[in-house]
């Protein structure tokens, strides 16, 4: 595990935002996607990664012009998925919800400036309520993303799947390892399905370096997300995410696996943590600019 790094060791020192360094929204999350998009931009940041709720206060187009005056890639937009629904009305109204996720994505692409990437990061969803089958589970998953894959194509959207930490696996995603995200991804297009390797959730696996060179030679990684392990862990433990630095996670042997998969997009900073939240988010940015030019060992 590496030192900590403390907020004033961070303050000492003074580094340029790394050039693929994307914040994605959820770490300035009460930002308005104004606000985010300008702290983002006077940051010297290139990219963001948006979010759907934000996206929607304002509606599509308006956040469309937002995007393309603010001279910013588009990372990632999040998120869509939850697809471990039964057959009837609510997973037919879910899977119209994922379809108008992959029309906006698309659209704020389109928008951002060059180097955007249309990538729609899926979260799978949990058990259906009343089962334990895990298995019949990630079949639900399997079928949603064959009845969106076309969808995904003709827009030219990327559907990233995003293991979870397996003490997700019964409320929020049934995918727990980016090996079973790149077994549900392999009977598609990788320019339709994708995985997302978020530092967070997959740090801990001992097949993380031969999934990643997986998916790499595969071409489906679709996003590289950092942030920090950090103990205790919160009530909530989605919300014990940390800046690069301040927990467990050893970024360096995960960046140089990326980068040897051949992954060369921009990589995002996702932190849920109140505090980070409580904190103004000019200041959140700043540190996360000092933090990724520490911690995460990435090549330009």
């Amino acid at each position: 595990m590496s030192t900590p790094v403390t907020t004033d060791a961070l303050a000492s020192r003074r580094a340029d935002p790394h050039p693929r360094l994307s914040v994605n929204q959820a770490t300035i999350k009460y930002a308005s996607l104004r606000d985010a998009l300008d702290t983002v931009r006077e940051a010297g940041v290139g990219a963001i990664g948006t979010w759907r709720e934000p996206v929607g206060e304002v509606g599509l187009k308006v956040a469309a012009r937002m995007v393309a005056e603010s001279g910013l890639r588009v990372s990632t937009h999040c998120r869509g998925g939850f697809f471990t629904l039964p057959e009837g009305a609510a997973r037919r109204a879910a899977l119209d919800d994922n379809r108008r996720a992959i029309e906006e994505t698309a659209v704020l692409a389109a928008a951002g400036a060059e180097g955007s990437r249309a990538v729609l990061v899926l979260v799978a969803g949990g058990l259906p309520e009343g089962s334990k089958d895990l298995v019949a589970a990630r079949s639900l998953v399997a079928g949603a993303l064959e009845e969106l894959v076309p969808f995904a194509l003709d827009a030219g959207v990327q559907l990233a799947v995003e293991p979870l930490h397996p003490m997700y696996a019964a409320d929020r995603a049934v995918v727990s390892t980016l090996a079973q995200a790149l077994d549900l991804a392999a009977p598609f297009p990788a320019a339709a399905v994708g995985v997302a390797v978020d530092t967070f959730h997959v740090w801990w696996d001992p097949s993380l370096s031969a999934s990643i060179a997986r998916a790499g030679a595969a071409g489906r990684i679709a996003t590289y997300q950092v942030c920090d392990w950090v103990t205790p862990l919160a009530a909530d433990p989605l919300l014990s995410r940390g800046y690069p630095g301040e927990g467990h996670v050893d970024f360096g042997p995960i960046s140089a696996a990326v980068a040897s998969a051949g992954y060369t997009g921009d990589v995002e900073v996702e932190i849920f943590n109140q505090a980070v939240w409580d904190t103004p988010a000019a200041e959140v940015v700043d540190r996360v600019v000092r933090a990724f030019a520490a911690e995460v060992a990435l090549p330009a």
